[in-house]
């Protein structure tokens, strides 16, 4: 597995497997979860993507219950988790309106419970989950440099954020922003034109890529797409998923899919992706698929 460096002591592997739903699974045993976690390893997949608003704030302590049955399986991973929403459930139950807390309390008390419910001493990717419209990015950046150098955070990202809001943050901070986890995929290809990747790209900087499946609707996309992505994984013995995720993997600017699912069969074929042969003229036969027509 291909693997790329978030800074000089960090790396992650290009396939991430992403913990959004693991609470929503009928069984959320250790056991089982050790399966998925294992299942990933085996396949080279080292890097796991959670946050703490993840099924209703219980996400991360499915995954801790699991580091507490096995914790040798911590050295073995590099978890990245998100903070900054705060939603009517869960822990914050009686709140009276969803909204964003980029304060440096917030942030400092969302780390100190994700890091006790996933039994674990640090994070190895802390990001900001949302861009935050009241954010006092003075306030926020230096709460952030504080849990770089306290040892609990190996590195800071953010998540949804637009150049701008990446460069105001980073303006704030002595410790660099070292990514972005944004939608990206064959169904929301913005991202390619409007300015993001190529920000992101020219700072050299490796986007994660959230949704790489477009929420499922590429496995059942009809018409040219659907008929393209069946031959392209015909062709390589693989089905449409790896085949999408590929497209993905073959950009030069080297994006992270993140990729959710709970079933250990599928969750054993993420790595299928590697198989397909993508050149330049394939990637841009499923480029013009998603716009609806051929490039200008």
């Amino acid at each position: 597995m291909e693997r790329v460096k978030f800074s000089s002591d960090l790396s992650m592997s290009r396939l991430v497997y992403g913990m959004w739903r693991i609470g929503d699974d009928a069984d959320t045993s250790p056991a089982h979860v050790q399966a998925k976690i294992q299942s990933c390893l085996d396949q080279g997949i080292t890097s796991f993507d959670q946050a703490d608003i993840y099924g209703d704030y219980s996400a991360e302590a499915v995954l801790g219950g699991a580091l507490r049955n096995n914790p040798g399986l911590r050295n073995q991973m590099e978890i990245v988790t998100k903070c900054a929403i705060v939603a009517p459930c869960g822990r914050y139950s009686d709140v009276a309106v969803k909204h964003y807390d980029t304060s440096r309390l917030h942030i400092e008390k969302s780390v100190e419970l994700s890091l006790r419910e996933m039994a674990i001493d640090h994070v190895d990717v802390l990001l900001i989950h949302r861009p935050d419209p009241f954010m006092d990015h003075h306030e926020t950046g230096a709460a952030l440099d504080g849990l770089v150098t306290s040892g609990k955070v190996r590195a800071i990202g953010v998540s949804n954020f637009r150049p701008w809001d990446f460069e105001l943050l980073q303006s704030a901070m002595s410790a660099p922003l070292v990514t972005n986890q944004i939608e990206v995929s064959l169904g929301e290809i913005s991202s390619f034109t409007n300015g993001d990747l190529a920000f992101h790209q020219r700072l050299g900087q490796h986007l994660m890529a959230w949704s790489p499946l477009g929420g499922g609707a590429l496995i059942g996309a009809e018409g040219a797409m659907g008929a393209l992505l069946d031959e392209i994984a015909g062709e390589n013995g693989v089905d449409r998923s790896a085949v999408a995720v590929a497209w993905l993997l073959a950009h030069p600017a080297k994006l992270l899919p993140v990729l959710g699912t709970n079933n250990l069969e599928r969750i054993g074929r993420i790595s299928d992706a590697l198989k397909v042969n993508m050149d330049r003229v394939t990637w841009f036969r499923l480029y013009e698929a998603a716009l609806g027509g051929e490039v200008a």
